[in-house]
C-alpha cells in the first residue's frame, strides 16, 4: 500500500505499551503484509526450486530483515520526531525495494548461468581417462544444479529489510508512537515489538509451499530449470524496476 504516512498526532492521548505495538504489528502480518511480500517472496522461491527447508530459512531471513527493519525505523522516529515519517514518503521505499528485487533478480539469473559451466567443462574434459570418483547430486537438488551459495541468503534478509520501508497506516501509527516516546531506545523497543508482532505471517506456510511446488516442477526436468529459474528471475527484475519507476 502506497500513500503518505499517517502521523497520528492524537496518540498522547492514546498511551500504548510494547504490547499494543506488537498487536498493531500482528494486525498488519496477517493481511497486508501478506499481499505486499508474496510476489516478491513467493517469486524467488519458486524461481530457487531448493525445496520446503531452504524456502523456509529464505522465509526466516526475510521476517529478520522486516523486524530489524522495523527496529531501526523506531529508533530513528523516537530520535528524529516527526520529521522520519515525511523522509519515507519521499520515494525511498520504492527504491529500496526496487533495488532489493532486481537484487534477488540478477542472483538467480548469475545462477542459472553458472549452473550451465559443469556441462561445457564436463565436454571439455571428455578425452581424459575415466576417473573412479563421482559426485552425486544432493536430495532435492535437480541435476545440472549447484549447491545454493551463501550469497544466496542475501536477497530474501535484503526484501525483509526493504519492503518494510513501504508506506502504510500501521506503520505510520507506529512511527507516530515513536516519536511521542521522546526516546531513541523506547522507539527501538516498540519497532521490535511491532516487527515482532507482523513476523507472524501466513507467509510462513505459502512460501515453503512454492519453494516444494518449484522442486517439484524441476524433479526428472533438467530442461525446466532455466525456464523457471530464468523467469522467476525476470520477473524479480520487472517488480523491482516498477518500484524504481515510482520514485
Amino acid at each position: 500500500m502506497s500513500g503518505e504516512l499517517p502521523v497520528a498526532g492524537s496518540l498522547s492521548a492514546l498511551p500504548l505499551g510494547l504490547f499494543g505495538s506488537m498487536t498493531l504489528g500482528l494486525s498488519m502480518g496477517l493481511t497486508a503484509c501478506t499481499v505486499t511480500c508474496l510476489p516478491f517472496l513467493g517469486t524467488w522461491a519458486l524461481g530457487r526450486g531448493r525445496g520446503h527447508d531452504l524456502a523456509m530459512r529464505d522465509t526466516w531471513l526475510f521476517l529478520g530483515g522486516r523486524v530489524l527493519a522495523y527496529g531501526l525505523l523506531g529508533l530513528l522516529a523516537g530520535w528524529m520526531g516527526a520529521r522520519l515519517a515525511g523522509w519515507l514518503s519521499g520515494g525511498i521505499g520504492h527504491l529500496a525495494i526496487g533495488l532489493a528485487s532486481c537484487l534477488a533478480g540478477g542472483v538467480l539469473i548469475y545462477q542459472l548461468l553458472r549452473s550451465a559451466q559443469p556441462r561445457t567443462a564436463d565436454a571439455a574434459t571428455s578425452a581424459r581417462p575415466l576417473q573412479f570418483h563421482r559426485q552425486r547430486p544432493s536430495a532435492g537438488m535437480s541435476a545440472g544444479c549447484r549447491r545454493p551459495s551463501s550469497g544466496a541468503r542475501l536477497p530474501p534478509f535484503l526484501l525483509g529489510l526493504s519492503l518494510s520501508l513501504t508506506p502504510c497506516a500501521p506503520l505510520g501509527w507506529l512511527l507516530g508512537i515513536c516519536s511521542l516516546s521522546g526516546s531513541a531506545l523506547a522507539g527501538a523497543g516498540h519497532g521490535l515489538a511491532f516487527g515482532l508482532g507482523a513476523a507472524v505471517t501466513p507467509l510462513l506456510l505459502l512460501v515453503p509451499l512454492f519453494g516444494t511446488l518449484g522442486a517439484r516442477l524441476l524433479s526428472g526436468r533438467a530442461w525446466l530449470h532455466r525456464w523457471l529459474t530464468g523467469g522467476a528471475g525476470a520477473v524479480l527484475m520487472v517488480l523491482g524496476i516498477r518500484r524504481l519507476l515510482l520514485i
